[in-house]
């Protein structure tokens, strides 16, 4: 999994610096909507999801005029694109696996510029259980470096959380089963000890090294993929090299 959260690192980094050019509002408007509509209804605190997509887009510094809005599409109360989850899977240069999770109101455009993607950076689309195999929902909760690794421990264990992961840069990582996801983070908030990131993530249990140019092809087309307006989320099994992830960053 070490491979997986590096390239999570670079994603988080870089969805902080679309959030101050307003490019990821986009896909959390898309997120609050479909959770308003598919997670239990437009009240944060009966709807765990809504709730986790709310703080996400405070956190981008998303205005509560704007929120409020995406959830009064989500439950019916105002007009708008109606959208869908879907996903796609396939394969990346060297064979690494990948999963796009997407949010749409037209699957032909969407599977269009999946498959562009795809085909332009050495890749091909799958079918489906082609890789989906290979991953799992986890929770996640991301702390950066320096943060007491005994007391994030002492409190995630005790509320539930299945391991706590020290990184190679310093960063820790809570994970949980998505059933418990939560309450972890609601526990973990009640002690002070707030996630820079955190979410339900699908992860693969072993990685796959690329290098080389094979590597650099694969970034390429995890940031073009990442970059879709459709594609809310994307994960491989890749470990790519941390040179390469620093130019990146």
């Amino acid at each position: 999994m070490a491979g997986h959260s590096k390239w999570a690192n670079i994603k988080h980094r870089k969805g902080v610096q679309d959030a101050r050019r307003g490019k990821i509002f986009t896909k959390l408007i898309r997120e609050i909507t479909i959770a308003a509509r598919m997670g239990g209804g437009g009240d944060p605190k009966l709807n765990p999801r809504l709730r986790a997509a709310m703080d996400k887009a405070l956190d981008a510094n998303m205005t509560k005029d704007t929120i409020e809005r995406a959830i009064k599409r989500g439950t019916g109360e105002l007009e708008g694109a109606q959208y869908e989850e879907v996903h796609y899977e396939g394969y990346g240069p060297a064979g690494v696996a990948i999963m796009v999770e997407c949010t749409t109101d037209n699957r032909t455009r969407t599977v269009g510029e999946v498959r562009h993607a795809f085909s332009r950076h050495g890749g091909n689309l799958g079918q489906d259980g082609s890789v989906a195999f290979l991953f799992t929902r986890t929770g996640v909760l991301g702390y950066p470096a320096g943060a007491s690794e005994d007391r994030i421990m002492e409190v995630a264990l005790e509320a539930g959380a299945d391991d706590v992961i020290t990184d190679q840069d310093g960063s820790i990582e809570v994970l949980t089963t998505p059933e418990v996801f939560h309450a972890v983070l609601e526990a973990m908030g009640k002690r002070g000890l707030k996630p820079a990131q955190a979410e339900i993530q699908r992860r693969a249990a072993t990685s796959a090294p690329v290098a080389g140019v094979d590597a650099e092809n694969l970034l390429k087309l995890l940031e073009a993929l990442d970059d879709l307006d459709d594609v809310q989320s994307v994960y491989s099994n890749a470990d790519l090299p941390d040179a390469l992830l620093k130019q990146a960053s």
